[in-house]
């Protein structure tokens, strides 16, 4: 039987065509995940997961339209509220997730961009964070160039800014802000020295082509993310898009197979929509080249595995963690 044969050689490329995406998303299944799992074999620790906490330190009032969030101040999604909240706070859960297992604390405040009045708290929780020896990540929205360096100061190592789509459909979902204006904040935080976490979101009502086009812009970015958190759209209701119809199991895998074959060298995880994925399905995305879990009973506004769910699924499959 004949066999369109795809090359593991690992070269990290930013010049991928659209083709040659829609060409690894059309390949039998079974060669599409054999070809990722080699792929990451050859970077990662197969059987190793890398572990984040999220927390979110300021909650709803932002000015943005993001059709899927449920933190605009824009729907009527019966969110609780709450102000920037204080350091020492931060700092203890934190702790917690130190304590749990997590190496990772990342942070998110529904902002546009963070206003001068918060940015010293803000600098003052990333030196906090710090100092309980995790590595911190923070998504404040857009950056200018001095808060991109003040934040690579305090200590900050990733910053999170999610592409979320394809440009052509990040338009139909977000009005308030441009496509351009997510990658020129990307470019600050590259040049500042962060490192960067970018991804998206699947299952928004989007076309294949759009999922395409949208890992294909994270693999052609001057440098790849670090880290590529992959979210299955939890449709939230008072949002827009509260009526998006789940999508094929099977479609999330290969975006997840697809981008480890794009970017070898970053982390992919599995981001919020794990309360909708069986066992089988996490121990499948895993095996694609899915290697990092946001890990914690909540997500910023959503809800996640409970810790010891996880440590079972993680125990049953013989996977070891960080």
């Amino acid at each position: 039987m004949h066999t369109t044969c795809i090359s593991t050689e690992v070269t990290t490329r930013h010049d991928w065509q659209l083709a040659e995406v829609a060409a690894l998303f059309s390949l039998p299944f079974n060669e599409l995940i054999f070809t990722a799992q080699s792929i990451h074999r050859r970077h990662f620790d197969p059987n190793h997961i890398q572990l984040s906490t999220l927390l979110n330190i300021k909650t709803g009032k932002c000015s943005e339209d993001c059709g899927y969030c449920a933190q605009s101040v824009r729907f009527n999604t019966h969110l609780t509220e709450e102000d920037l909240l204080e350091p020492l706070d931060v700092e203890r859960a934190a702790q917690h997730a130190k304590e749990a297992g997590a190496t990772r604390f990342c942070m998110g405040a529904a902002w546009r961009s963070p206003k001068p009045k918060d940015f010293a708290r803000v600098l003052e929780i990333v030196q906090r964070v710090k100092a309980t020896g995790l590595e911190a990540c923070m998504t404040l929205g857009m950056l200018n160039d001095s808060q991109a360096h003040q934040l690579k100061s305090a200590g900050l190592d990733y910053y999170n800014h999610n592409l979320d789509t394809s440009p052509e459909y990040y338009q139909t979902i977000v009005s308030t802000h441009r496509y351009q204006d997510r990658l020129n904040t990307l470019k600050k935080v590259h040049h500042a020295g962060i490192k960067i976490c970018c991804g998206g979101i699947i299952g928004m009502g989007e076309t294949r082509e759009d999922r395409l086009k949208f890992l294909l812009t994270l693999a052609n970015l001057p440098a790849h993310p670090d880290s590529v958190p992959l979210n299955q759209y939890i449709p939230i209701a008072g949002t827009p898009l509260a009526n998006s119809q789940p999508i094929d199991i099977f479609e999330i895998v290969r975006c997840i197979a697809v981008a480890r074959i794009l970017m070898p060298r970053s982390y992919v995880r599995l981001a919020a929509g794990r309360t909708e994925m069986n066992d089988a399905l996490q121990a499948l995305c895993f095996l694609a080249g899915a290697n990092s879990v946001f890990y914690g009973d909540k997500l910023l506004t959503t809800e996640n595995p409970t810790v010891e769910q996880d440590k079972q699924l993680f125990n049953r499959l013989g996977l070891h963690t960080s």
